[in-house]
This record gives C-alpha cells, sequence and structure tokens, in this order.
C-alpha cells in the first residue's frame, strides 16, 4: 500500500520536494509518489544514463516513491526507421511497432542496471507489462486504458519502477505504439492512472519560455503556465510537450513540473488556473514554420460542401487547422485552410481525387507560410490584444494572411520568412520579460 505524504492537493501552486513553490514561499512538503519521465537526449549514452540513474536515486533516497518512463537512446528511433526504409519500401505497420518499441526497452534496461550499481531495487517494464492498454492502430495508437497493479506491487516493495514510453498493447494482443511524443504521453496517462503527486518531464531544457530562446534572446522561463495555457502552446508550435500529454494533464488534472535532465533548477509548473495569472494579457508567444496553405476558389456556396472536404481530408489522416470561408457571391465562395508542410501534397492528391463531387474554379497553394500565436489567460478579460498584435504586424510591415482565434490565443498566418521577425516585435511590444519575473513573484 502506497502511503501518501504531506503535498498540496492538486490545483494549488504545485506540489513540491524539498522545494518551495513558484508562486512564493510555501511550506516545504514531501511527494509520495512521483513520475519521472527522461527523454532522449537525457539518455543519449552511457554516461548520460548513470546520470538519470542518480537523479531517480536522489529522489528515490528522498523517500518518494518513483515510476520513471523513458525514451529511446538519442537517435535510436530515426535509425530504426532508417532500418526499415532500408528493406522495405512500405513497412507493415505492426512490425514497425514490434521494431520501433524495442528503443525504449533497451533504455529501462540499461539505467535499470545502473540503480542496481548504487544500490537501488528497480525493475523495467514494457508497456504491455506495465498495464497499458492501446486501441489497434498501429503507429499511432491511443490509450484506452492503464491497469498498474503490477507496477503498485512493485512501489509497495520500495522498488523503482521503470517504464518503456511510447508503447502499450492492443485487445489483439500486438505490440502498438503511440506515434510523435508518446513517451510524454505514457508518463502523464501513468500518473492519472496512479493518482501521482506530480508527473516531472525532465528535458534538455530547463522549463517553459516566454518564446522560442532560438529566436528571441530575451525570452524568459516562465515558473507557472495553466494547463490550457500549455495546451494551447503545444498546439501552436510549442516543442516543449507533445499535445496529447498536455491534453491527459488537463483531463486528469495532473501537475506538471518541466525541468532540465542536465541541471537542479527550478522549471515551469504547470497545473491548474491560479488568480495570480490573471494579472497577464499574454504569458508567451509560439510558432510554426512547417505550415502549408490551400485555396480553394469559387466552390458551390452550398450546405454540405465543407464537409465533402474536410472528411476526405480527414479520411486521409490530414490534420486541417486554420479555416476561413468567405461570404459567397453568385453562388460561389472561397475555401482557404492549412495543413501541416508535409501533408501538402497528399492533401492536393486528395483535392484532385475528389473531382466532380467538388466543382470549383481553382485550386492555389502556398508552401510558404508560417504561424505566429499569442497566448495568455488574461486574454479573457482584456479587450485590445488582438488589436495591439495586428498593429505591432502593420508596423513591421508585416501582412496577416489568416487570423484564428479562441478564448485564450489569437493566431495569425504569415510568411514564413516574416515569423521570426514577428516574434521578436511581439515578445518586446508585450513586454514578456517583465511577465515572467512576475510570475515568479
Amino acid at each position: 500500500m502506497i502511503v501518501r505524504g504531506t503535498a498540496a492537493p492538486r490545483g494549488d501552486a504545485g506540489p513540491q520536494s524539498a522545494l518551495q513553490s513558484p508562486a512564493g514561499p510555501a511550506e516545504e512538503v514531501v511527494i509520495a509518489l512521483r513520475v519521472m519521465k527522461f527523454g532522449g537526449s537525457s539518455v543519449a549514452d552511457t554516461e548520460k544514463i548513470r546520470n538519470v540513474a542518480i537523479r531517480i536515486a536522489a529522489a528515490r533516497e528522498g523517500g518518494d516513491d518513483v515510476v520513471v518512463v523513458l525514451s529511446a537512446m538519442g537517435k535510436t528511433t530515426d535509425g530504426l526507421v532508417a532500418l526499415a526504409d532500408e528493406i522495405s519500401a512500405l513497412p507493415a505497420p505492426r512490425e514497425m511497432d514490434m521494431l520501433l518499441s524495442t528503443g525504449e526497452r533497451i533504455s529501462c534496461a540499461l539505467v535499470a542496471m545502473a540503480l542496481h550499481d548504487l544500490g537501488h531495487e528497480a525493475a523495467s517494464f514494457t508497456g504491455s507489462q506495465a498495464g497499458i492498454l492501446t486501441d489497434g492502430a498501429h503507429t499511432k495508437a491511443k490509450i484506452l486504458e492503464i491497469k498498474p497493479e503490477r507496477l503498485r506491487a512493485e512501489l509497495a516493495n520500495g522498488r523503482v519502477a521503470l517504464v518503456a514510453g511510447f508503447q502499450g498493447v492492443s485487445a489483439e494482443r500486438n505490440v502498438t505504439t503511440l506515434g510523435r511524443g508518446g513517451s510524454d504521453t505514457t508518463a502523464v496517462a501513468l500518473a492519472a492512472a496512479l493518482d501521482a503527486d506530480v508527473c516531472e518531464i525532465y528535458t534538455d531544457v530547463t522549463g517553459v519560455f516566454t518564446a522560442d530562446p532560438r529566436i528571441e534572446a530575451g525570452a524568459r522561463k516562465l515558473p507557472l503556465v495553466s494547463h490550457e495555457e500549455m495546451l494551447e502552446m503545444a498546439a501552436s508550435g510549442s516543442k516543449v510537450l507533445a499535445l496529447r500529454s498536455v491534453e491527459v494533464a488537463r483531463l486528469h488534472d495532473v501537475p506538471l513540473h518541466v525541468r532540465s535532465s542536465f541541471a537542479q533548477e527550478e522549471g515551469t509548473w504547470i497545473t491548474k488556473e491560479t488568480p495570480m495569472m490573471e494579472r497577464a494579457f499574454v504569458s508567451g508567444i509560439a510558432h510554426k514554420s512547417d505550415e502549408a496553405k490551400i485555396s480553394l476558389l469559387g466552390v458551390e456556396d452550398q450546405p454540405g460542401v465543407a464537409a465533402t472536404v474536410f472528411t476526405a481530408l480527414a479520411d486521409a489522416l490530414i490534420n486541417v487547422d486554420t479555416i476561413i470561408q468567405n461570404v459567397g457571391v453568385d453562388g460561389r465562395a472561397d475555401l482557404s485552410f492549412t495543413v501541416p508542410l508535409p501533408d501538402l501534397r497528399k492533401a492536393l492528391d486528395v483535392i484532385e481525387a475528389m473531382g466532380d463531387r467538388l466543382p470549383h474554379r481553382e485550386t492555389l497553394s502556398d508552401d510558404q507560410i508560417g504561424k505566429v500565436t499569442l497566448v495568455g489567460e488574461g486574454m479573457r478579460s482584456n479587450p485590445g490584444i488582438a488589436a495591439t498584435m495586428f498593429r505591432v504586424l502593420a508596423a513591421e510591415g508585416i501582412n496577416i494572411q489568416m487570423i484564428d482565434t479562441s478564448t485564450i490565443r489569437i493566431t495569425v498566418v504569415i510568411a514564413r520568412s516574416e515569423v521570426e521577425r514577428a516574434v521578436r516585435a511581439l515578445h518586446e511590444a508585450f513586454d514578456l520579460a517583465s511577465e515572467a519575473e512576475r510570475r515568479g513573484v
């Protein structure tokens, strides 16, 4: 039986282990159960694997029960994909899952060995052994249920449980993999199933920043971000966390702590909304530079046309994002939408194959677009954010091609060549460096 500590209840500033709350001074609390996830860069070689083992051992020695989720070492997955491509022009999805799942298993076994050498009992598990049940969609499976009884038994016996990320097992008892960002999703889902006090995501950055530091030198780490803000950032191009993992965290109210594998400093806490966040008009800027736009000119302006187009694209597993349809004139309208750049050719083929089912005058495409997004809880109650954004871009001579919004997000589609300039101008205009400092107060 796992005995719970005195961790702060979910939805507070965030549970800590011998650390203070990012929202300000607070009493030290003990985490009874933490899930620690280490990405591929954190276990890229044997030296880094030993360092990860030392970090896990420190958590265990501090009194915490620990479940660890590991990615494959470095570029192992890329190497396995390359091997498959050498063997077959079209590898069977089931066999790809069998192949790709081996990378995470290697990491788990090696970290377990390193922990044993440090004097800690540890056991490694595949996704199947850990009770991760998925649907049968090979290479892009979704987690349906987790049965963590075996992991609970290991924890009760004082062992560290190491789980191979990115994988599970289907009802047909086939190995499945979860697709891009699957290890993040594994970690958060396990934290939810185990009712863990925190899910720590260890990576090669120190947290979530107000903008990409590679573009904006003045970008600052945000001590605290809400689940909803992080969800919008992940969907809009921030690569710190996989979108699916944030969705699971928000759904099950799992506190996340994004931090560096190579430094001891506090990272970014991702929790439910707190009153402190109301002060922030804009929290951060995300961007994408791998987008394309398709415009269908002169389509019939009648019910069912958009449904026909987007059903066909969905059937082809193409994710459509920003969509704009203008007011029809003379029974015709123009329909524009964006897709991931790698899917552009496939999307155009789908539209061409629709033939007479989609009568229209012309199909145009643009493979030189990007997106810039402002995200902030304060947009709910502070008018004028969009106006300021548009004025800043106009002053920079940047033309806006499309606009998309939610209650806490504003996204503009612009030329790819202008994305970096837009990020820097908006970061300065909204003084996001100061906002990061205010969140640390």
